[in-house]
């Protein structure tokens, strides 16, 4: 879909370094320096059209896990998987979102992942539809290594709102996993947005028919410090892997991934992503490749046991992709939308009010943005919700404490 400028930019080159820069008007954008995962210069993203709540965590009563699409169904209609969240609100209170609005035209930036992946699209489209509509306000968005980078971002107040998969923003919340560095990070849920499918593909040929037949190969993990790289080590401990040891470890990112499985250069990769994902599309799409998706629903158990209920059960359906001749039973995760606790909530109000005001046109960003509704939007996740969001979706009465 090309309702981006930027989305239509070709694929990312296989450097496994830097994301490609791209650049579209408006050219004035807010610096955003790189965090410790170094983060892609900023994309600016174009128009495409000219008293508080007593604060809370996410609701503990939300709609039952996303249930997988049925065969051929469009993998857009998933809902938010279920998440663990934090049995406090912890920062996420009225008492921290006070920080005062920027006086004349707002210059906002949110954190969206690469080139090849839908945060970027869909970060893209909220950025193009928040200029065009949001009174005074500009928002540009920005190309990331995707939610850890993005979080980092947000705790550096380089960037006002981000997007992250569950299991990172709970990790960001408890300052585990990739966070050590920065300890917890004051990052607060304003929306959940769609379901992430864990693709785990092969070359074929090459034997690896499952996660465990991955030992001795050569394996793209994702990019270093990305939630899918925290993703592919706990599925390749799950499979009894050691993932420092047992495999060649190559730190891609999507992009970077499929331009080295197309010379050969890599046997599988993981990538976390929603569906369909522009460079696994393009993938499957070259002539003379051919590729296999890695069944991955078996480790579910071993994953919820030591990592909670961020991962649910998802099948991909095999009208996502050309070439599958069956749909394939993995993992979803679920997406988020987030702000740093101390964003003003008459802010983070309006921009919720912007979206929803606006859903029919920001459903057509993306495939997976069809999914994006108030009910949806306000489900339990990982982390506590801010009071802003809290607010407005008590207003719209859709908020389930």
């Amino acid at each position: 879909m090309c309702l981006l400028l930027v989305a239509c930019q070709p694929a990312a080159t296989p450097s496994p370094t830097a994301a490609p820069k791209t650049e579209a008007k408006p050219a004035e954008t807010k610096p955003a320096a790189s965090p410790a995962t170094a983060a892609s210069p900023a994309v600016a993203a174009s128009p495409a059209t000219a008293a508080s709540p007593a604060a809370a965590a996410s609701p503990a009563a939300s709609p039952s896990p996303a249930a997988s699409p049925a065969a051929g169904a469009a993998p857009a209609a998933s809902k938010p998987a279920a998440a663990s969240a934090p049995p406090d609100p912890g920062p996420c209170v009225a008492a921290n979102a006070t920080k005062p609005r920027e006086s004349g035209k707002a210059r906002l930036v949110i954190g969206t992942g690469g080139t090849g992946g839908v945060f970027f699209p869909y970060g893209g489209g909220l950025a193009r539809i928040i200029t065009a509509k949001m009174p005074n306000t500009e928002m540009t968005a920005e190309v990331t290594g995707g939610s850890v980078d993005n979080f980092k971002l947000i705790h550096a107040e380089e960037a006002d709102v981000g997007m992250s998969t569950a299991d990172s923003a709970y990790d960001a919340f408890m300052g585990t996993g990739a966070y050590k560095d920065t300890g917890k990070i004051a990052g607060c849920a304003i929306a959940n947005l769609y379901v992430s499918f864990v693709h785990v593909v092969a070359l074929d040929g090459v034997g690896i028919n499952s996660v465990e037949d991955m030992k001795g190969k050569r394996i793209s993990v994702g990019s270093a410090g990305s939630s899918t790289e925290g993703a592919a080590d706990r599925i390749l401990e799950a499979a009894g892997l050691n993932p420092r040891t047992d495999i060649t470890r190559d730190s891609l990112s999507v992009a970077e991934s499929v331009a080295a499985m197309k010379d050969r250069k890599i046997d599988a990769f993981f990538w976390i992503g929603g569906l369909p994902t522009a460079a696994v599309t393009d993938l499957v799409t070259t002539p003379n490749m051919k590729v296999k998706f890695i069944k991955a629903d078996q480790y579910i158990p071993k994953l919820v046991e030591k990592y909670g209920p961020q991962y649910d059960a998802f099948t991909l359906p095999r009208a996502t992709y050309a070439g599958l001749d069956a749909d394939v039973p993995g993992i979803g995760i679920g997406n988020i939308l987030f702000v740093n606790a101390n964003m003003n909530e008459g802010l983070v109000g309006d921009l919720l009010k912007t979206i929803f005001d606006n859903l029919g046109e920001v459903q057509q960003i993306h495939p997976e943005a069809k999914s994006l509704t108030l009910e949806t939007a306000a489900s339990r996740t990982s982390i506590p919700f801010h009071p802003g969001a809290i607010k407005f979706y008590q207003e719209k009465g859709v908020w389930k404490p």
